[in-house]
């Protein structure tokens, strides 16, 4: 059964793949806009939430180890710790803002991925971040675990954003496409009219992170400054893009549990490497997988809207351009959506549709069987 949400406030929370804080936005959508094709949104505020140092640590490590050893009981703990944080985000959020509680509908809590396996015998996608503890905290309804409806119809369960991009960013007189810079790098792509399309490319900025806290101690690379004085090392490259993730078709996903630390080690051979090297060529890695999955699947793309964490690094939004000239590279900023919350402002809109019945997939983009209302409602 449809209601009719209104035009209200609502709050979207999200942790991506490189764990590194919550996004926390308060949005208001029109009155009464309810199309896909089109969408208006006031980002009222937003803020990210850093993740205590150790909950971090732990976070990244399970994300990214391939046969983890987790007791339940600790699972279990983990999921509350994380449901906990995310509800101080949002209550924190709250607090500097105008907003009354009572004027937010609800809460789009994504929540902490830490393993994303939608192919398989028994595919799954699992995030933690207990909603029951979201919407007792602060009394606000909360809508989670948005990604399981679509793989249980056959989907990939992502990427989610390619309907929010479209209807914030499509334009009539030009082929776009947008371009999520994460953990993992995903392509929405936008032709002047017809169907949408989108899919993970990769890494984008998980690999980079994790070489750069190994080696320096930092959680990412500012400005790509690391990357910028090493040289690309041309085999190693190579064997990085030999993984066969880079040639399956869409509809595909993928996460840190492939793409990560453990992976780049099976292929740094005894060869002795400059760390920087390195660094450098995981950004070349990020760039040419991208640039070489954008110009296959939409090779007459005018302009990149960039969002996303990568955004801030200048020498992959250089590498990118190096490999792109014919596309104008630019934020989702110069069109009026900041870059840094996109994601959560997504999951705002995906907790409103769950609330009013009405479908938050694209069937086309995840390959699931139909149109899937996703989300679960859990309220205050």
């Amino acid at each position: 059964m449809q209601v009719d949400t209104g035009s209200g406030v609502y709050l979207g929370l999200i942790s991506g793949t490189s764990a590194d804080g919550i996004d926390a936005v308060l949005v208001r959508f029109a009155q009464g806009d309810q199309a896909r094709a089109a969408l208006h949104v006031e980002l009222i505020l937003g803020r990210t939430f850093n993740y205590p140092a150790t909950l971090r640590a732990q976070t990244l490590l399970l994300s990214q180890q391939a046969d983890p050893v987790l007791s339940l009981d600790a699972l279990g703990a983990l999921d509350t710790q994380l449901g906990q944080e995310f509800a101080a985000a949002a209550n924190a959020l709250i607090a500097e803002s105008a907003i009354e509680r009572s004027d937010i509908l609800a809460i789009g809590s994504h929540g902490q991925t830490l393993r994303h396996r939608p192919r398989g015998e028994f595919p799954f996608s699992l995030q933690l971040g207990d909603a029951n503890v979201i919407a007792e905290r602060t009394g606000v309804t909360a809508v989670a675990d948005f990604r399981r409806r679509d793989i249980a119809a056959g989907g990939q369960g992502a990427p989610l954003l390619p309907i929010v991009h479209a209807a914030l960013l499509r334009d009539a007189d030009e082929v776009r496409a947008v371009l999520n810079l994460g953990g993992i790098g995903n392509l929405t792509l936008l032709p002047k009219t017809g169907a949408i399309a989108g899919f993970d490319t990769g890494p984008a900025n998980g690999l980079m992170d994790a070489w750069c806290e190994r080696h320096r101690g930092a959680p990412f690379d500012a400005d790509g400054t690391f990357a910028r004085s090493g040289k690309i090392d041309a085999a190693l490259l190579q064997q990085l893009l030999n993984d066969t993730y880079f040639s399956l078709p869409p509809p595909k996903s993928t996460g840190r549990d492939h793409f990560n630390l453990d992976w780049l080690d099976k292929c740094l051979d005894s060869t002795a490497r400059a760390l920087e090297d390195v660094q450098a060529t995981l950004c070349e890695l990020s760039a040419i997988s991208i640039a070489n999955a954008l110009r296959s699947a939409q090779p007459d793309t005018q302009r990149v809207l960039v969002c996303g964490g990568g955004v801030h690094n200048g020498f992959l939004l250089d590498r990118l351009r190096a490999h792109l000239p014919q596309m104008h590279i630019e934020s989702t900023a110069a069109h009026g959506i900041d870059p840094d919350f996109i994601e959560a402002i997504a999951f705002a809109w995906l907790a409103r549709e769950s609330i009013a019945g009405r479908p938050g997939n694209l069937p086309e983009v995840t390959g699931a069987r139909g149109l899937r209302v996703l989300g679960a409602i859990y309220s205050a």
